[in-house]
């Protein structure tokens, strides 16, 4: 009976590189909760990396129909701790967040030690730059909806509402997955 409510997290392997080629940001496997797509009528999506170097996750500025919260602990898992416990605690970064519309209200946060940040819907947010990661880092991005979504603002004043719902192929290289590179984001789109 209550069998759909209860979904086992399958192993994601992200492709994404840095505009520069690098990768290895982020441990693999990740584990990610698509929504509605794995548990029917959620309302909640969200993703758990573990960054271990520095990584300029998100550059281009959005916002969400619904709330999001961005989570920043530290990955000290127990095998590599002297006292055998997590240590959450245990941070070492230090990560540039922008929440606000840029050339407007924006205004930029370091997070330097455990925190979690709520975005109000409508509220735009990012560049996200993973600046220094001397410890691993746990993220996770949640977001109030039953599918991953952001609007965003294209060039010529219009705006554009894109959806993700995991790993999918890049429509500029058949060779690679997305690498959320955004130059698709700033085309024409048709629809």
């Amino acid at each position: 009976m209550y069998e759909k409510l209860v979904f086992e997290f399958p192993q994601e392997h992200n492709e994404i590189l840095t505009p520069e080629g690098d990768g290895g940001y982020v441990v693999h496997p990740q584990a990610y909760f698509r929504g509605a797509s794995q548990i029917p009528e959620s309302k909640f999506n969200c993703s758990f990396q573990v960054f271990v170097k520095p990584f300029f996750l998100d550059r281009i500025p959005h916002r969400h129909p619904e709330d999001e919260y961005l989570i920043f602990l530290g990955a000290h898992v127990a095998d590599e701790c002297t006292d055998g416990h997590t240590d959450v605690f245990n941070f070492d970064a230090d990560i540039e967040f922008t929440l606000g519309e840029i050339g407007k209200d924006a205004e930029v946060f370091h997070i330097t030690k455990p925190t979690i940040v709520r975005i109000p819907a409508g509220v735009y947010h990012c560049p996200l730059n993973f600046k220094r990661v001397d410890k691993p880092v746990l993220f996770l991005a949640a977001c109030m909806m039953p599918m991953f979504g952001a609007i965003f603002d294209q060039p010529d004043g219009s705006t554009r509402e894109a959806f993700y719902n995991g790993p999918m192929q890049c429509k500029y290289n058949d060779r690679k997955k997305c690498d959320s590179c955004g130059k698709c984001l700033m085309e024409k789109w048709n629809g």
